[in-house]
């Protein structure tokens, strides 16, 4: 079991495969995309099964694959199976712009890998487009309907952002009021890359919930686990649920139990902080488990307090790397 120096338990794991996208969302880049990874900076498939297996070996039990966009990674099935063989291993799941799901649906179902998290800030295809600076969004709402038709654990995960898709808020809670689907409204946090930066958001989790509950005013909170950073809701006659997470506010750091791996293998305790060191070069030097372990377990014994306390690590820079290269 990992535990750190808060008394904390780790037990859940992003594992980023890659930082490159299809889309160029101005919230998480700028329009002429980042200085991607090349190849042999990214952990290969051996390494990623091997520092999964590790890591399931320490207590891990819930993996999130991200990226970037996993779908990108051309090999990405491959780790998924692999996957989904790891005894104690007991959730899997991956978040996605769905633009490249639909291929693997039926092995993703066949795995038994069904929580999928769909990046989709828009429900109007001209929001959608302004976002992305892409025109995928026919693609998107294919891929994300046949995800819930085939029974997935289907949440949407829709970032804020002032000026630009607010007034899709209510739309999309009224379009998915008849499917089993989570609709998650995020604070919008300044990892774009550089591209802006902003020490205060209107759209807050309080103001958020205000919105909804004006057009909704009989919205019930729910029960959710400790370590849930989403505070959830039903809304009267939906299907589904709605939740708000307080990414910018960080409400949350106390009941903390994620620990990240970038594509590039760093090693990040607190999305605020700095990298506490780099699996990928400790594995390509000594690919010992029980050295790996003793790493692990020596970074969460300096882990910060909150987001806050990390972020003071690197005042001065904690926001010029784009949310795509430390792994969402």
């Amino acid at each position: 079991m990992l535990i750190d120096n808060h008394n904390r338990k780790i037990n859940y794991l992003r594992l980023a495969v890659t930082d490159r996208c299809n889309l160029r969302c101005n919230y998480c880049m700028p329009a002429e995309g980042i200085n991607f990874a090349k190849k042999e900076q990214l952990l290969s498939t051996e390494e990623l099964k091997n520092v999964a297996q590790i890591l399931v070996g320490m207590g891990i039990d819930k993996i999130r694959l991200t990226g970037g966009e996993p779908f990108v990674r051309k090999d990405l099935m491959e780790l998924m199976r692999h996957l989904s063989t790891l005894r104690g291993l007991n959730d899997i799941s991956v978040t996605t712009n769905a633009t490249l799901i639909g291929p693997h649906i039926d092995e993703l179902k066949a795995l038994g890998i069904k929580n999928v998290n769909v990046s989709l800030d828009a429900i109007e295809k001209t929001t959608f487009k302004k976002i992305t600076r892409r025109d995928n969004y026919e693609m998107v709402m294919e891929n994300l309907m046949r995800l819930v038709a085939e029974d997935f654990n289907v949440r949407i995960n829709f970032i804020v952002l002032d000026g630009q898709n607010e007034q899709d808020i209510l739309p999309m809670l009224e379009t998915m009021k008849h499917h089993p689907v989570s609709v998650r409204f995020l604070e919008e946090m300044p990892f774009n890359g550089g591209s802006r930066s902003f020490a205060s958001i209107k759209w807050d989790y309080k103001s958020i919930l205000e919105y909804i509950g004006n057009q909704y005013p009989t919205y019930q909170k729910l029960e959710a686990p400790k370590t849930s950073t989403s505070i959830n809701y039903k809304i009267e006659g939906h299907q589904g649920t709605f939740g708000i997470i307080p990414s910018f506010s960080r409400t949350f750091c106390g009941s903390c139990n994620r620990l990240r791996i970038t594509a590039k293998g760093d090693v990040i305790t607190c999305l605020y902080g700095r990298p506490k060191m780099n699996i990928r070069d400790l594995i390509r030097k000594d690919n010992s488990s029980e050295t790996i372990k003793t790493a692990i377990t020596e970074v969460l014994g300096k882990r910060a307090k909150t987001g806050f306390e990390a972020q003071k690590e690197h005042e001065n820079s904690v926001f010029d790397n784009s949310m795509t290269s430390i792994g969402g």
